[in-house]
């Protein structure tokens, strides 16, 4: 991370806990619902299958931009299949540099090819070893780990959703990042269970015992983009939600925190490490904050 941008952050941090402000600073922009999969894990992709045109992306991003969000993601459906007669994902992320976003993220499920060095992290899901993650997302996982292997950068971030089917495989997914070229951290989250996958959540003690996983992990020197300060707080759903200071638009929609918060209870199942890593920040807790800056200096 630039020092510039560093200190940027920083002052945007403590002046939220010291004036308890709600201005945003993370956002989200999902540029299609359009998916070449059907994860069993999903509830949103290929709702419309529609790929929303530059003009209104570019609109949304500068709206984000005009209400105070720095760290900017692109989310899908799957962002590669986004295109705009020549323009593709890359341009969206040139315009996010040039509109003076500090920080921008792209979210893939990796089926295509990885080339965006432009991009901060591209967070690319991997649901476990070959046999758990292709359960869950059809046969991919030599394809994404053949992309991964060809990428031009090593901004490669791996991110794993937790569920009933994958979760023995925590530490797979672990060593695959540490040993695997071009990637360069790995990250989680627990299945938030929308209606039609409620089968997938976690029980409290399943959540813990994989925390406890992610830890022994961590002491293995292992680089995990994730801040065990806030696994207690995952592991009992007691984080305050929804998070003020993340914003999600999606064709012109503007949703505090993520396009979950419509579903009636569901912020109070929330399994998105990042929401309570946030929260927890910006509610002033010190061991979270001296922990996100060691990871964010780290792997950003």
């Amino acid at each position: 991370m630039r020092p510039s941008t560093f200190l940027r952050l920083t002052g945007f941090g403590l002046k939220t806990i010291l004036f308890r402000s709600r201005k945003p600073i993370l956002g989200t922009v999902i540029i299609t619902d359009k998916c070449n999969l059907k994860c069993k894990h999903c509830s949103v992709n290929n709702i419309t299958a529609v790929v929303h045109p530059y003009e209104q992306i570019k609109n949304e991003m500068q709206q984000l931009y005009d209400m105070g969000v720095r760290i900017l993601f692109f989310c899908g459906g799957e962002t590669f299949l986004w295109r705009d007669n020549d323009k593709t994902l890359r341009e969206l992320v040139i315009e996010a540099r040039k509109m003076g976003f500090l920080i921008v993220n792209v979210v893939t499920n990796g089926t295509f090819s990885i080339d965006l060095p432009e991009a901060d992290l591209i967070l690319l899901s991997l649901d476990g070893d070959r046999e758990h993650h292709n359960a869950i997302r059809g046969d991919t996982y030599d394809t994404i780990m053949r992309n991964i292997q060809n990428a031009t950068s090593d901004n490669i971030c791996l991110y794993m959703a937790i569920n009933r089917i994958n979760q023995s495989t925590v530490r797979n997914v672990c060593i695959t990042a540490r040993d695997t070229k071009n990637v360069r951290a790995v990250s989680f989250n627990f299945h938030t269970p929308y209606p039609d996958t409620r089968e997938l959540a976690l029980s409290k003690e399943e959540k813990a015992k994989c925390c406890a996983t992610i830890v022994q992990m961590m002491r293995e020197k292992v680089p995990v983009f994730n801040l065990k300060s806030a696994f207690p707080y995952l592991i009992d759903n007691r984080f305050p939600t929804p998070c003020h200071q993340c914003l999600v638009i999606e064709d012109g929609k503007l949703s505090v925190c993520g396009r979950c918060i419509d579903v009636p209870g569901l912020c109070n199942e929330c399994g998105y490490f990042f929401v309570a890593e946030y929260t927890l920040l910006f509610r002033g807790k010190l061991r979270v904050i001296l922990e996100m800056l060691r990871t964010y200096l780290k792997y950003v």
